[in-house]
């Protein structure tokens, strides 16, 4: 079995030839999770870079590790003398500043403790909304969501982290590209909601062919360099899964807090535990549950429960976190004519947008308590 004891011990074992002058070499934020490692790596030569995470993918492949993500930091390392001990002890009081939602940011955050939302005196809420499969509507609730929280008079962001999924700007009908003042960009506002996505920077839906230390730095450039201003809430659309940038956001914002998304189904519930237990081993609180496409209404207004019943309680339980809705399989009437027309945002006044509104109301309790 793959432990973080053996991960820092076979990266120390060929990490020397790649220091900085004048520092040593340590490995911080080390996650093992099913043989996937993540560690940013402290201390290397900026030139080196390149040779030593080859190198550290090659050892730990040896090790028994699947795959191998790092993350790069400059800057004084501790003592190489601390050994294993000592980055498994800095780990551990990592995760002790996580849990209090102080310290450093980390990882491709590193650097950015001055900037506004990140800072510790930022009154920002952080929510990440995750899944963990593609296809069960977390992009589409995470719209709503922020619009319902704009609607309760919440000044809302979103960040359209889902790389290579793009969709928040085509589901609130944002045609227009963000501005650049003062070399500052700033984001795309619609229904009081402050929207910034890898879609506004692409052309003709071309699809985006990175590796893991790119999406990371995309990331971080959504804080470094766009103008936000005062937000209570930021939601960050997260792919689905628990890779790169799930892994990102858990360290670059220790005080996020998370909301899971699934369906009905069994097989969905059983995969976006995963999820779940990723927000719990990084220490995020769940905020809860949203079980979206729960039933459909018929004309006669009966349910049917096309993909089953029971996932989003299921789930729920198995985290011991609260079920936030159960959200009909439907899609907004709204017609291309309207003025502030969006093909997946429902009005406040149907059904479904109420739900919305009763889910903000609930998120503003547990964040603002």
């Amino acid at each position: 079995m793959l432990t973080r004891e053996n991960v820092i011990e076979a990266a120390e074992s060929v990490a020397a030839p790649y220091k900085a002058e004048g520092t040593q070499i340590t490995f911080r934020d080390v996650v093992v999770k099913d043989r996937h490692v993540s560690m940013t790596v402290i201390g290397a030569a900026a030139s080196a870079e390149s040779a030593l995470e080859a190198a550290l993918r090659e050892a730990l492949t040896a090790a028994g590790a699947e795959t191998v993500h790092c993350r790069f930091r400059s800057g004084e390392a501790a003592p190489q003398a601390a050994g294993s001990a000592g980055a498994a002890a800095a780990a551990g009081a990592s995760a002790a500043g996580a849990a209090g939602g102080a310290g450093p940011v980390r990882g491709h955050g590193a650097g950015l403790e001055a900037n506004p939302l990140l800072g510790g005196s930022s009154g920002t809420h952080f929510i990440a909304v995750a899944s963990g499969k593609g296809g069960v509507g977390k992009s589409t609730v995470t719209v709503n969501l922020a619009v319902a929280l704009a609607r309760r008079g919440k000044r809302v962001g979103i960040i359209d982290a889902d790389i290579y999924g793009f969709s928040v700007p085509d589901m609130m009908g944002i045609e227009e590209r963000p501005e650049v003042v003062n070399e500052r960009v700033i984001p795309i506002e619609k229904f009081g909601v402050k929207v910034m996505s890898m879609g506004f920077f692409v052309e003709d839906n071309a699809p985006i062919v990175w590796r893991g230390p790119m999406l990371g730095k995309m990331l971080r450039n959504f804080f470094a360099e766009i103008e936000w201003g005062e937000l209570d809430y930021l939601l960050l659309d997260l792919p689905p899964g628990t890779g790169d940038v799930a892994l990102d956001v858990h360290q670059m914002i220790p005080q996020s807090k998370e909301i899971i998304v699934t369906t009905p189904h069994a097989t969905a519930a059983f995969v976006a535990a995963r999820a779940g237990a990723m927000a719990i081993k990084t220490e995020h609180e769940i905020i809860g549950i949203v079980e979206n496409m729960s039933y459909y209404i018929s004309k006669d207004g009966e349910h049917e429960y096309v993909f089953g019943r029971g996932g989003g309680a299921r789930l729920a339980e198995s985290l011991n976190a609260d079920l936030l809705a159960q959200i009909p399989l439907g899609a907004p009437d709204n017609l291309a004519t309207e003025p502030d027309f969006a093909p997946c945002v429902y009005k406040a006044d149907t059904d479904t947008g109420r739900i919305y509104l009763e889910v903000a109301d609930s998120v503003i309790a547990k964040c603002e308590a």
